[in-house]
C-alpha cells in the first residue's frame, strides 16, 4: 500500500489547524489534541515493500490537562502518585501480510495475512521528568478487522493489483490487552543558544490474547524546547511517547535517534488464532527495534515522521531487516 492518499489527508488536517487558534476555548467539546497517523511499509527500502506489518492508521483525542474523569484521576493518583494527567482515546487499524502476496495459496511457513483493529483508551500521567501510560485496547484480529477490505480497496483506488491470499487470512478472534509503559526524561547538555540534549530511557509491557512482551528501550534527542512531550508516538509495539505534548515555545524541533529490544512470551499474528485452528510461524523471542526520524511542534500543531527498523520477527522471515515509516500529525484545538 502507497502513502500518497493519507499523505494528502495529512495535508489537508495540517492546513486546518493552521489556520486555526493553537489554543481553544476550554469549553469546546472538542477541545484537546487530536492525532492522525499513518505507518506504511512502502516508505522503505526493503524489497519487496509490500510485506510483513504492512499499514497501521491510528486516530485519536488526548484531553487537555486535567480533564480526566474522577475515578480514573483518583486510580492514577493512589497507584502513581502526583502528576498531571490526561486521558487519550482512539481507534488503530493494523494489516500484516506475508512476504509473497502473489500467491492466491501463501506459503504455510511465512507470515499469515491478518488485520488488527481496536479502540483504545489510556491514562497519561506526567511529571515534569517521567510520564507514565497506562492503556487497555479491545477489539478484533481476523476477518472482522477490514484488512483484506482496506487493502485490496486501496490498491483498487490507486490502480495497482490486488492481494490475493486474504482467503487464508487468521479467524475473527477477540483481542483485548492491557499496556503499561514509563518514560524518564534525562537531560544531558544545554547550550547558552538554546540548543539542548536528553535520553529517554523507558520501558514497557503488553499482557492479553494477542501479545504479552517486555521492551526496554532507550532513546536520544537534540533540539530545541524538548519539555514539550515524551518524544514521537508509534502504533507497531515500538518505544512510544503518547499523542499528547505542549507548545512550550514558539517553534519546537528536535532530531531523534532510539534502540530498543523487545522480549517476546506470545504474538498471536504471528502464532496464529489463539482459539481456532489457523496458520502460524514461530517467532523469535527477542526483536530489535532502531528508530529516527525528526519532530517539529508549532502553532499547537506537532508533526513527526519515524523511519524505524526492525529485526526479523520469526523463523525463516526473509531478509534481514523490515522498515517503514511513520507519520504522525497532532493538533490542539
Amino acid at each position: 500500500m502507497k502513502t500518497s492518499l493519507c499523505l494528502a489527508v495529512f495535508s489537508s488536517f495540517s492546513a486546518l489547524a493552521l489556520s486555526s487558534p493553537a489554543q481553544a476555548q476550554s469549553s469546546s467539546p472538542f477541545a484537546g489534541i487530536w492525532t492522525l497517523q499513518d505507518e506504511n511499509a512502502s516508505v522503505s527500502t526493503s524489497q519487496p515493500t509490500d510485506r510483513y506489518y504492512v499499514n497501521g492508521f491510528h486516530l485519536g483525542w488526548t484531553s487537555p490537562e486535567g480533564k480526566v474523569p474522577d475515578f480514573l484521576a483518583d486510580f492514577g493518583h493512589a497507584l502513581l502518585g502526583e502528576g498531571t494527567q490526561r486521558i487519550s482515546v482512539g481507534v488503530v487499524q493494523q494489516l500484516y501480510t506475508p512476504n509473497d502476496t502473489k500467491l492466491t495459496n501463501p506459503n504455510p511457513n511465512d507470515e499469515p495475512y491478518a488485520g488488527y483493529l481496536a479502540a483504545t483508551v489510556s491514562l497519561i500521567q506526567d511529571t515534569p521528568n517521567t510520564r507514565t501510560v497506562l492503556g487497555m485496547s479491545a477489539g478484533v484480529i481476523g476477518r472482522d478487522a477490514g484488512g483484506e477490505i482496506v487493502q485490496n480497496g486501496f490498491h483498487s483506488v490507486i490502480s495497482q493489483n490486488g492481494t490475493h491470499g486474504w482467503a487464508y487470512q487468521l479467524p475473527s478472534e477477540p483481542a483485548i490487552d492491557f499496556s503499561a509503559a514509563r518514560i524518564w526524561r534525562v537531560p544531558v547538555t544545554h547550550l547558552s543558544n538554546g540548543m539542548e540534549a536528553d535520553m529517554l530511557p523507558q520501558i514497557s509491557a503488553m499482557g492479553g490474547l494477542t501479545e504479552d512482551y517486555v521492551q526496554p528501550a532507550l532513546g536520544f534527542r537534540f533540539g530545541q524546547g524538548l519539555d514539550a512531550d515524551f518524544g514521537p508516538s508509534l502504533l507497531a509495539t515500538a518505544p512510544s511517547g503518547a499523542d499528547a505534548f505542549n507548545q512550550t515555545q514558539p517553534v519546537v524541533w528536535y532530531v531523534f535517534g532510539s534502540a530498543a529490544a523487545k522480549v517476546v512470551g506470545h504474538d498471536e499474528i504471528l502464532q496464529g488464532a489463539d482459539f481456532q485452528s489457523s496458520r502460524g510461524v514461530d517467532p523469535y523471542r527477542v526483536v530489535g527495534t532502531f528508530e529516527a526520524g525528526a519532530t517539529v511542534i508549532w502553532r499547537g500543531v506537532r508533526f513527526t515522521y519515524t523511519q524505524v527498523f526492525q529485526t526479523n520477527r520469526f523463523y525463516h522471515q526473509e531478509g534481514t531487516i523490515h522498515g517503514y515509516g511513520s507519520f504522525s500529525l497532532g493538533f490542539t484545538f
